[in-house]
């Protein structure tokens, strides 16, 4: 099981990016994906998740109404759209993967027991 974020970068406030989570040698179908960042100096936080049975997607307060997750199948890849950048986004992005047949009520069980890792891409907001 491998997974490999990317499309980090250097982006202005207000700007916009689209992380993508590619995975290789499982199908990404079956398994919730998660997004974490962590920043200089602070603790890993989950930003957002989207489980596998229904789709369902969950975020932190910090990114909601901001940032979007979403799947596609057919590339077996995730995606987190983000937008309306803030230099407090700024941070190293991880995806996270475990898979999952049940539904969740809240992010933080959607997020809490991931099995496989990414290495992460760095977020930066600045002007």
């Amino acid at each position: 099981v491998q997974l490999q974020a990317s499309g980090g970068g250097l982006v202005q406030p207000g700007d916009s990016l689209r992380l993508s989570c590619a995975a290789s040698r499982f199908a990404l179908n079956s398994y919730a994906i998660g997004w974490f960042r962590q920043a200089p100096g602070k603790e890993r936080e989950g930003v957002s998740c989207i489980n596998s049975s229904d789709n369902k997607t969950y975020y932190s307060d910090s990114v909601k109404g901001r940032f979007t997750i979403s799947r596609d199948n057919a590339k077996n890849t995730v995606y987190l759209q983000l937008n309306n950048l803030k230099p407090e986004d700024t941070a190293v992005y991880y995806c996270a993967a475990k898979y999952t047949i049940v539904t969740y009520s809240t992010p933080d069980e959607c997020l809490n027991g991931m099995d496989y890792w990414g290495k992460g891409t760095l977020v930066t907001v600045s002007s």
